[in-house]
């Protein structure tokens, strides 16, 4: 029996393997099978040393170790013979990765067979070494592998090529040995050995700027004339795909050129000839040729600039935006995003089509073609564009209104040209999806409108007329009781008609009952709810023959589950039956709204939180004011001891430091004794006053210079903010006691002289990030230490949103300065510094030590680590 064929025992062994019938039949025969083969191994017999290495490649593949026999490979491939080194090599490809040290005993048997003279086995070697090559290995065979680019037989410059790819991909430094020898490559009429040629250099640019330069000096010419000759080259049976012939060595010439003409001009002219004859004789009607066409307009976009080749490059994706293939129109406007930004005009002549793209039965195309719709609108064509979108918005699926109305309402807040339609547009949207509408979007509608005094009869007329038809829509509900609460009796008198509205005659009565439709509708929540009965309050005054009726409806709600319903009900409805004389004052029409602070808040500066740690924003979901102690008590691990916020008190920093904000009462030249409920977090971080401050006339600054102390604080600056010291004997304005925002005062920190210099140490390090800290310390003052840090980004990809917190115990307390920026560049090309100041009242007693917690986005994904810093000099 021929050893090496498919031998008895092997297809026993896989015969009894299938006819078990339960996992642990299986696991016996396995048992028994590797039992018998370590046997073998173990008596060094060399009959069945191959049939045992094909039986463990099996039972590998079927996910059991078989790491015992991982040196029967390295026998066989020691042997002389090409059937023993053929199952060999496939074992050790199998058997092994480049991570396994057995690996390194098998290199001068490669060597050995890179010099065979049987150039099969030349070939085995390069196959093998090509699939499982380590840095190490790849120093040492790379001679070999160049000299075997040219080997006599294409298949082995064509092997020898993929395993060049390999070795620099894991040693790039070795690139430049392999340039003259992969521009050689180019020249080859062998397909396979060109593709894998063409590939080689294509990696070779990527690695090595000089590889680039060369190839755009030395070969562009000549990919060109290959590219020329490949795409007029006559049927071929041997290449031919679809009528294209050798479709794969045109997307490898395509791309390895559109890397030769990025950022070059003259290479760029030199193919734009055949960059536009691909582009139009590539036969579109075929899978192969749209390929082709993608790699072209690919290639066009890339190179420097030719307006007639990229006006081409776009009508192609237009083509492909009109194809049955899902995949084609998906890819085509992904490509046509990019080519936006080069050339707009050109691509907004396909907006129709991109519009009936929205339309598309995939979720996928109509997702990615509202993005690009997105990037089209513009001040001459929004009007047309909004009017397509919310057409459709009648008739899209319910999963797909929600992105859709966000989209909308960006385009219409963003290219109004006149607040008439955007008030227009908006009741459209509220009307058609106004449950998929979010909070700021109505929210901003309405701060629009009560700027718009011109239009307030309109508003409330078009809302009196939406909500008869639209009343399950809740974000419409909810405007157009606020305007008929504000408004209503516009509504009543017909106040302020256009002469493009209709008649409409509305009574007083009528107004009501809009209102008590909303409070009393089922589905309605408690924002809703609330406005209503607001509303109802407005309308006793505007209408005085319904305040009973309003006070019939008001009083509904006295005993209501919800406290917030029922302590409305009880306080509107004492105004409305004892305060008569002061309701009109109390329920006055709302001053109009600065609409520059609201939309200022929306774009991040006051609604989201500016951390002083370095200015990266936070988003306050619907603009909440109110945040509970979690982010901090989780930082500090203290999450039994920290009480919750009062929802009754109004001041959210009194309830999560337990500091008075209100004017201090006490007497000038006294001091006020803090709270014996004092928050523990304010304890922890040292914030308040644990000892007795003298102060003239003491109130705390909370907003530091110039901020009005009646205004909202961010609530996540007291998370992220360490707040300085309590500094005794000292004037508010000269020092608050308690700056929360200590990027905005001045620093009183003097850093002419820093005093003795401490070592530095790593305080914190992860796979991506290190943090270095360097100490110095004020003469004249031991107890304070000041911490320089430096944070290097140690991950290939930029880090953006940057924000570093700390915390300590309360025997310290900690001050930071604003951080040099909030983006950390890759690969430690730069990094972002920040001064601490920690003042330690236990010096000599107790060391140093620090809760921090480190936020940022790595590729648009929100990153966090945490630590603990315990390894402070002890004489800090």
């Amino acid at each position: 029996m021929n050893p090496f064929s498919s031998g008895t025992r092997l297809r026993d062994m896989i015969r009894a393997i299938r006819a078990c019938k339960t996992a642990a039949d299986e696991r016996a025969v396995i048992r028994k099978e590797c039992a018998a083969i370590r046997a073998a191994i173990n008596e060094n017999g060399q009959d069945y040393r191959h049939r045992n290495l094909a039986k463990l490649m099996f039972i590998h593949m079927l996910g059991y170790p078989t790491h015992f026999g991982q040196m029967e490979c390295l026998k066989l491939i020691a042997s002389a013979g090409f059937p023993e080194k053929r199952i060999g090599y496939l074992g050790l490809m199998l058997l092994l990765d480049e991570r396994q040290e057995v690996l390194m005993l098998v290199t001068n048997s490669l060597k050995q067979d890179l010099n065979h003279s049987n150039q099969y086995i030349v070939g085995l070697a390069l196959c093998a070494l090509g699939n499982i090559c380590s840095a190490e290995m790849a120093r040492d065979l790379a001679p070999e592998v160049e000299r075997l680019l040219q080997f006599r037989d294409p298949n082995i410059r064509k092997k020898a090529a993929l395993c060049s790819i390999r070795i620099i991909r894991k040693v790039p430094d070795l690139a430049e040995n392999f340039i003259n020898s992969a521009a050689a490559l180019l020249k080859e009429k062998h397909h396979g050995v060109l593709i894998t040629g063409i590939q080689l250099c294509t990696d070779l640019c990527k690695v090595s700027p000089e590889a680039l330069e060369y190839f755009r000096k030395k070969c562009t010419e000549g990919l060109v004339r290959t590219l020329k000759d490949v795409a007029n080259s006559p049927y071929a049976p041997e290449y031919d795909i679809s009528g294209i012939t050798d479709p794969f060595l045109h997307i490898r010439l395509l791309k390895l050129l559109r890397m030769l003409g990025q950022g070059d001009a003259d290479a760029s002219d030199a193919m734009n000839d055949i960059l536009a004859q691909v582009a139009t004789k590539a036969e579109s009607n075929k899978n192969a040729g749209n390929a082709i066409l993608y790699e072209c307009v690919e290639t066009i976009m890339s190179i420097e600039d030719n307006g007639g080749l990229r006006v081409l490059a776009i009508n192609i994706l237009g083509r492909f935006l009109s194809n049955r293939d899902n995949n084609i129109r998906y890819v085509a406007l992904n490509m046509l995003m990019k080519a936006i930004t080069i050339d707009a005009q050109a691509v907004q002549r396909h907006r129709a089509t991109i519009l009936d793209c929205v339309k598309d039965s995939d979720a996928s195309i109509r997702k990615r073609a509202l993005e690009l719709v997105y990037l089209l609108v513009n001040e001459d064509n929004v009007k047309p564009l909004t009017k397509e979108l919310i057409e459709y918005l009648e008739a899209s699926d319910q999963e797909f209104k929600g992105d859709l109305t966000a989209k909308i309402c960006s385009i219409v807040e963003k290219f109004s040209p006149e607040k008439i339609w955007y008030v227009d547009q908006m009741l459209k949207v509220l009307t058609e999806a106004g449950n998929f509408v979010k909070d700021e979007v109505w929210h901003a509608l309405i701060v629009a409108i009560s700027n718009a005094s011109d239009l307030h009869g309109y508003t409330v007329r078009a809302l009196y007329r939406a909500c008869q038809t639209s009343v399950e829509q809740e974000t419409l509900v909810r405007v157009a009781v606020w305007c008929i609460g504000e408004y209503g009796d516009m509504l009543v008198n017909n106040v302020g008609m256009f002469e493009i509205e209709n008649p409409i005659t509305v009574t007083e009565s009528d107004a009501v009952d809009v209102v008590e439709i909303a409070i009393k509708r089922q589905a309605s929540d408690l924002t809703t709810k609330a406005m209503a009965l607001i509303a109802l309050l407005k309308l006793s005054s505007r209408f005085p023959a319904c305040s009973g009726r309003i006070k019939d409806i008001i009083v509904q709600y006295k005993g209501n589950l919800v406290l917030e319903l029922q302590q409305r009900s009880l306080e509107f409805n004492s105004i409305v039956e004892k305060h008569q004389n002061i309701r009109s004052a109390l329920v006055e029409r709302m001053p109009v709204l600065d609409e520059a602070a609201f939309f200022g808040k929306r774009a991040g500066s006051l609604l989201t939180t500016e951390s002083i740690s370095n200015g990266a924003s936070l988003n306050l979901p619907n603009g909440v004011a109110k945040l509970s102690a979690a982010p901090l008590v989780d930082l500090l691990d203290l999450s039994d001891d920290a009480p919750a916020p009062s929802s009754s008190d109004g001041n959210f920093l009194h309830d999560l430091l337990g500091v008075d904000l209100a004017p201090a009462s006490a007497q000038p030249g006294t001091s006020q004794a803090p709270k014996a409920g004092t928050d523990v977090l304010l304890d922890l971080l040292s914030i308040g006053t644990t000892t007795p401050v003298q102060s003239n006339s003491y109130k705390p600054d909370m907003l530091s210079s110039g901020q009005d102390s009646q205004k909202p604080i961010a609530t996540l600056d007291v998370l992220s903010l360490p707040s300085s010291s309590a500094q005794a004997n000292s004037s508010v304005g000269a020092s608050p006691m308690m700056d929360l925002l200590d990027g905005l005062a001045p620093s009183s920190s003097n850093r002419e002289d820093n005093g003795p210099v401490y070592p530095s140490i790593v305080a914190f390090e992860s796979s991506n990030l290190r943090m270095t800290f360097n100490f110095s310390k004020s003469p004249g003052n031991p107890q304070t230490t000041l911490i320089q840090a430096t944070f290097t980004n140690l991950s290939s990809n930029a880090f953006t949103d940057f924000v570093f917190q700390a915390a300590v115990p309360k025997f310290l307390q900690l001050h930071l300065d604003p951080a040099s920026g909030n983006m950390l560049p890759a690969s430690g090309n730069g990094s972002v510094t920040q001064s601490l100041r920690v003042t330690n009242s236990q010096h000599g007693k107790k060391s140093l030590v620090m809760r921090i917690r480190i936020a940022y986005k790595l590729n648009n994904k929100d990153m966090l680590e945490e630590g603990q810093i315990n390894n402070f000099p002890r004489d800090l």
